[in-house]
């Protein structure tokens, strides 16, 4: 027999992993965390102040102003990165947490990370 609080989809699993991973993490108005969103078509980011609870800016692979680094959604989501670093540079971000949703760090995932420190974030 299952448990009845069993996670029983591929995404609720994720979920659950994410919630692990932000007991112990917090975006802050002088380090905000940046938060990934994969799905299967596009990659999102955004920078969130958890004390507040507001979104401060996003990123997504569907801006007009995006320029792909390399090809595939590998170097969308590098480019996504580096727009997001852009942006938290203008807005006076240096030092971010990264906070990967209960994702692998690994691909896509982990090229947004790249193209942030390439853009200048610190975390």
């Amino acid at each position: 027999m299952r448990p009845v609080h069993a996670p029983k989809s591929r995404s609720e699993r994720r979920y659950r992993r994410h919630l692990r991973v932000r007991k112990t993490m917090a975006g802050t108005p002088e380090r905000p965390r940046l938060v990934v969103f994969r799905s299967i078509k596009h990659i999102y980011a955004q920078l969130v102040d958890d004390d507040r609870g507001v979104t401060l800016l996003g990123a997504s692979d569907s801006a007009e102003s995006l320029q792909p680094d390399g090809a595939g959604k590998v170097g969308r989501a590098k480019a996504v990165g580096k727009l997001l670093a852009e942006k938290a540079k203008a807005a006076g971000f240096s030092r971010v947490v990264f906070d990967r949703a209960g994702y692998r760090y690994h691909g896509r995932v982990q090229a947004v990370a790249d193209g942030a420190r390439e853009g200048g974030l610190e975390f």
